[in-house]
């Protein structure tokens, strides 16, 4: 009985600092105020759940469409949310920022779940305007001294990685000969938005 109970308060302990743990990522933009150094720039998109998914939602829909589109996309995302960034820190408004980025989840896990084939072109441009969004959230919180430039570079590099990640398991998938798999990471996706938009 006792080793009952004691199995039934670990589980109780674990479930607890599990949710503590999670409680950070579950929040779409945590630490916000350290965010003046590369590892804050960093962990900004990894540590927000829906800028997370639209980031390995670019590399699965890059890796389904194949070609130019491999690195045009990715590239377009983030050199575009740079600029969203910066029109930030210059105080330039981006209006809708956090109802973009929803968007951006939804529309672009759809996209890779229906494997819509689009000229790559008009990929890159889907890819760029959500990127604004992205970017405008990052430099919101960019600070403007000269640590501004670590922090650009460390959300730019993470956004970079998770597409890197996303592109590996599509092409992975097509290789293992599972496309299925990808366009169910991409139904994930953009239901996990949905829920996010209605959460």
């Amino acid at each position: 009985m006792n080793a009952l109970k004691e199995r039934a308060l670990k589980t109780k302990g674990l479930l607890v600092a599990a949710s503590v743990l999670v409680s950070g990522v579950v929040l779409a933009h945590p630490g916000h105020e350290q965010a003046s150094s590369f590892m804050a720039g960093f962990d900004h998109p990894i540590g927000g759940f829906d800028h997370l998914l639209a980031m390995l939602a670019i590399g699965l829909w890059a890796a389904s469409l194949g070609g130019r589109a491999l690195w045009a996309i990715p590239a377009a995302f983030v050199l575009t949310m740079l600029v969203g960034g910066g029109l930030a820190v210059a105080g330039l408004s981006v209006s809708f920022v956090e109802q973009g980025i929803l968007l951006s989840v939804i529309v672009l896990g759809a996209l890779v779940l229906f494997a819509k084939r689009l000229p790559t072109a008009l990929c890159a441009v889907i890819a760029g305007g959500f990127a604004l969004f992205h970017g405008a959230a990052h430099g919101m919180e960019m600070p403007l001294s000269a640590n501004g430039l670590q922090y650009a570079l460390g959300f730019a590099l993470a956004t970079a990685g998770l597409h890197v990640v996303g592109l590996g398991f599509g092409q992975w998938m097509a290789k293992m000969g599972a496309p299925l798999v990808t366009r169910i990471s991409g139904s994930v996706i953009a239901t996990a938005g949905l829920l996010l938009a209605f959460a």
